[in-house]
């Protein structure tokens, strides 16, 4: 295990970036420029997830900032942990037919500027949110519209009964009963929460 220094050299604070910074010496070149680039298609796994965290993060009405490193995904303004985990039947490759849809990574390492990574995996979260986009149809498929979201809520209590690293949809489904439609996500997550 790497060790760090006893005395982390901490980044201060930044201002959210919100598109329209040039990207100095590449002339015409702003952030939103980047953010095409590296981001142009919901469909892609990592940006889905992203994606999904950013609608979670706004259901429960956060103002935490997303922090890379952290053992959950989304924070509430009262400390409750989220874990956001994402699937979708259709990909930006070719497929010959819908993805079988499986949540893994429920159980993660921990970082920390003094420690480093945890000999362990744990469950990091108070709450876990698993988002399945539903479309089976590219010409359908439109993450931006929530209602194509399904959002199962659990307790990390009901993963550690589990015991797994990850599931599949049945598995979900069976612990976490019927999905919920966004409008109603925050207050599922915060009673969730509550109950834990």
């Amino acid at each position: 295990m790497t060790r760090f220094s006893e005395d982390p050299r901490t980044p201060p604070p930044v201002e959210p970036l919100r598109g329209h910074e040039p990207v100095l010496g590449v002339p015409g070149a702003a952030v939103i420029d980047f953010w095409r680039f590296a981001m142009p298609d919901l469909r892609v796994n990592n940006t889905r997830g992203l994606f999904a965290e950013f609608l979670v993060h706004r259901a429960v009405g956060s103002h935490r900032p997303r922090v890379e490193w952290a053992g959950h995904d989304v924070e509430t303004d009262d400390g409750l942990r989220v874990e956001v985990k994402a699937s979708g039947y259709l990909q930006a490759w070719d497929q010959r037919s819908p993805s079988d849809i499986r949540f893994s990574g429920l159980r993660a390492r921990t970082w920390t500027p003094i420690g480093g990574y945890s000999a362990a995996r744990s469950y990091n979260a108070d709450v876990y949110v698993f988002a399945l986009e539903t479309a089976h149809d590219h010409a359908d498929y439109d993450p931006l519209d929530t209602t194509q979201w399904e959002f199962y809520v659990l307790p990390r209590s009901a993963l550690e009964a589990l015991a797994v690293s990850s599931l599949g949809l049945a598995g979900v489904r069976a612990a976490a009963g019927e999905s919920v439609p966004f409008a109603d996500l925050g207050f599922r997550i915060r009673a969730v929460g509550k109950a834990r």
